[in-house]
């Protein structure tokens, strides 16, 4: 099977490359380093070529209102290449309870995101994950100082980036759901309670001040970043993985 991979170079997308390899796929990354511009669609029928199917995992380079068109025009790009090349599947990566948050642009982005592919002409599959481990660091740092880190009492359910790309692969290599896969981390925790695991296992010893306005997360309200009960639970526990990266 031809894969073509958007977004191939990046965290995720680049060990979906990987795995798809070894897997014994014909696997092709596309991206601004390979040729293709989303944005202007330069490249993407020439990525497309003879690929059954395509895996979306590009980012908008910002998280503000500039997502929404950043989405806008990039889905709608690669759903015009797609029936041009006769993909038979496309495939993106979302995020659990992305359409519970419109107070977040970028989260009102990625559901236009999904409601393009839903639109569009041709069998699709949406993998939406949790937030990744990877990124709590970031998170913990656009609200802190030298003493302090102020996060909100959030609650969310984390995952590894390599259990994201595990079942982006598992789903992309599947038969079309023209559904949604939601996948997520094994443990739930409040956002600051991970703040102050992350700072334990790291030595660092900021303070973690629970603020319900303080960074993205504040806007979220509730349980909507957790996932349902039809959600994969992948393997890894925060816990083991924040100890091994350190």
């Amino acid at each position: 099977m031809k894969l073509t991979v958007i977004g191939g170079t990046g965290l995720i997308g680049s060990q979906v490359v990987q795995k798809l390899t070894a897997a014994g796929h014909e696997a092709v990354p596309a991206a601004p380093s390979t040729g293709v511009d989303l944005l202007t669609g330069d490249g993407l029928d020439q990525a497309l070529a003879g690929a059954d199917v395509v895996v979306n995992v590009a980012n908008s380079p910002t998280f503000d209102e500039a997502s929404l068109d950043f989405f806008r025009t990039t889905m709608t790009n690669l759903l015009a290449a797609g029936e041009r090349a006769g993909v038979r599947h496309q495939v993106i990566l979302s995020i659990v309870g992305v359409d519970q948050v419109p107070q977040l642009d970028y989260y009102r982005a990625k559901t236009l995101q999904e409601d393009l592919l839903r639109q569009g002409p041709t069998p699709y599959s949406i993998v939406r994950a949790t937030q990744f481990f990877e990124f709590v660091n970031a998170i913990i740092s656009w609200t802190s100082d030298d003493k302090t880190v102020r996060l909100p009492a959030t609650r969310v359910q984390p995952m590894a980036a390599a259990d994201v790309v595990n079942a982006v692969v598992e789903v992309s290599t599947a038969a079309p759901l023209n559904g949604i896969h939601n996948v997520a981390g094994p443990d739930v925790f409040a956002l600051d309670e991970l703040g102050r695991i992350t700072l334990a296992a790291q030595h660092d010893d900021r303070a973690v001040v629970t603020d319900d306005g303080a960074g993205l997360f504040a806007a979220v309200t509730g349980d909507v970043l957790i996932a349902g009960p039809d959600a994969h639970l992948a393997p890894t526990h925060y816990q083991d993985w924040v100890q091994s990266a350190r």
